[in-house]
């Protein structure tokens, strides 16, 4: 099954629905449009979840979205057996207050790494907790120094745009990429940046995020755990709904 979806959230985040053909079934129950705004799961950021409505007004819940092996299509996990035929026009909606939340900590997390400027090794987005991994040689890390670092750059209303590279820029720029076990996808050419500010922090990301670090809302750091001789895992979450 290859059927390439447009991915809509990667050009504007804040769209909430758009009007979609259904190109395929996927054999797990899943289903691909041709265009979505619902963010595929990587790089830590769940897939999104929310309905379809088809002409008749029949809904179909979705509780995820993935990439299809291709990488290309974008598959919508249906909630049940009925899926709308290959063919059937449909609004796609998202759930907005969830879809919100992770890009605010997704948004969240990118600042964290600005503070703690140590390899990551792991991470995860949620909507009501996010956490980041870091290699970090010795402990000593303050809680309430950490979140008063990095709701100092939320209030500061930094912008927050994307940009794109090409594949051998980001080759000559290695320090770019803050992660240790994921590497930004490459074979198409070009590759996603997401800037703060003007110096705040600039990495590859595919994910959503805001506008404004105002936008994210006050954080607090919650726990600071040992994993290993070498990694803390740092948990947030948001101060306010």
């Amino acid at each position: 099954m290859v059927e390439t979806t447009v991915p809509l959230f990667r050009d504007d985040a804040y769209l909430r629905s758009c009007e979609a053909t259904v190109v395929a079934h996927a054999p797990d129950g899943g289903i691909v449009l041709d265009r979505t705004v619902f963010y595929a799961a990587g790089g830590g950021q769940p897939g999104d979840t929310g309905h379809l409505e088809d002409e008749h007004r029949t809904r179909f819940a979705i509780v995820t979205s993935r990439y299809g092996e291709d990488r290309t299509s974008i598959i919508h996990q249906v909630d049940g057996e009925a899926l709308p035929a290959v063919g059937t026009q449909v609004r796609a909606e998202l759930d907005w207050d969830r879809r919100q939340r992770h890009m605010r900590m997704h948004s969240a997390l990118h600042l964290l790494t600005a503070v703690l400027t140590y390899p990551v090794t792991g991470g995860q987005i949620g909507a009501d907790e996010s956490r980041l991994d870091f290699d970090i040689p010795d402990g000593g890390l303050d809680k309430d120094a950490i979140a008063a670092a990095v709701n100092e750059m939320i209030m500061a209303d930094h912008a927050i745009a994307a940009e794109w590279i090409t594949d051998a820029e980001l080759d000559a720029n290695p320090a770019l990429v803050k992660t240790m076990s994921v590497q930004p996808p490459r074979g198409s050419g070009r590759i996603r940046l997401v800037r703060i500010g003007d110096k705040v922090d600039l990495q590859p990301c595919g994910g959503t995020h805001v506008r404004r670090t105002a936008e994210i809302g006050p954080i607090a750091v919650t726990k600071i755990e040992k994993k290993g001789r070498q990694n803390r895992r740092v948990r947030i979450q948001l101060s306010e709904s």
